[in-house]
């Protein structure tokens, strides 16, 4: 049995169903410059590919 990586919990999320979502790359710093369309694209959760997901969920879930 293997403990949770923290730091991977508080990055990614997990749904009832089983779908891990990550947030959009690119939305720390440098958004003057984006337009108002990509800052409201940036606020949304994004489902990782299946294989990602495979990958993640180990470390995810205890």
């Amino acid at each position: 049995m293997n403990k949770t990586k923290k730091a991977l919990v508080k990055r990614f999320k997990i749904t009832k169903n089983g779908k891990i979502l990550r947030r959009t790359t690119g939305q720390n710093h440098y958004r003057s410059k984006k337009t108002g369309e990509q800052k409201r694209k940036g606020r949304k959760w994004i489902p990782l590919s299946k294989v990602e997901a495979q990958h993640l969920k180990k470390y995810l879930t205890k």
